[in-house]
């Protein structure tokens, strides 16, 4: 008797087997650390990010639409952000500092207080005359315009986030040493922007 059924799929018993067998062993290595395991084992990693020869700053964003937020103290390692796929605003201006420096771009990572509000950080690009937002990472305009003055980018986060600024800061962040380095800080009300003090502090928002 025929049947109308298509012919059964031999399934070959390597197909199931991840094709990156590197992102199964960090996914093995989260969960040993007690780490939450990633949402998606085909998670970009770092090293895809620094040697994608195409990359440019909306590009980078690109990756980021699906991410969670979930605010963290301490800034997560590059890849342990990327396999979990959520992270806040620090974990993502500091991972965008760290790989588009290294694709060439001028980057800078600035630090913005607002009253009666948790503080927040972005990545500007010099050449894009704009900044990332994790704020912004679902949207389609990634990239928010911005002049490269310390007070005009706080007055622009602030606006975003219907709030007021009350000092800005510029920083750089170390993912060997874990530790940040203020570089020069504004405030609202002040004049000139007033160097950083050479010493550096464990990263923390508040």
């Amino acid at each position: 008797m025929s049947s109308d059924r298509p012919p059964a799929q031999i399934v070959s018993p390597t197909s199931s087997i991840s094709s990156r067998p590197a992102r199964a062993a960090l996914w093995l290595l989260l969960l040993a650390s007690g780490v939450a395991a990633p949402a998606d084992l085909d998670a970009v990693t770092l090293r895809e990010l620094a040697e994608n020869p195409g990359l440019n700053p909306k590009k980078f964003a690109s990756h980021f639409g699906d991410f969670a937020y979930e605010f963290n103290g301490p800034i997560q390692p590059p890849n342990t952000f990327l396999a979990r796929e959520r992270g806040d605003c620090d974990d993502y201006a500091v991972l965008a500092d760290h790989v588009l420096k290294k694709r060439g771009y001028v980057t800078r990572l600035i630090h913005i207080r607002l009253a009666g509000r948790v503080a927040h950080a972005v990545c500007y690009v010099n050449e894009n005359k704009a900044y990332l937002d994790y704020n912004n990472r679902s949207v389609f305009f990634t990239l928010t315009r911005s002049g490269a003055e310390l007070r005009e980018i706080a007055a622009k986060v602030a606006a975003s986030l219907e709030a007021n600024w009350t000092t800005a800061s510029e920083f750089s962040y170390s993912y060997a040493t874990r530790r940040k380095t203020m570089i020069a800080t504004v405030s609202l009300t002040g004049g000139e922007p007033v160097p950083g003090t050479p010493r550096s502090s464990a990263f923390d928002v508040d």
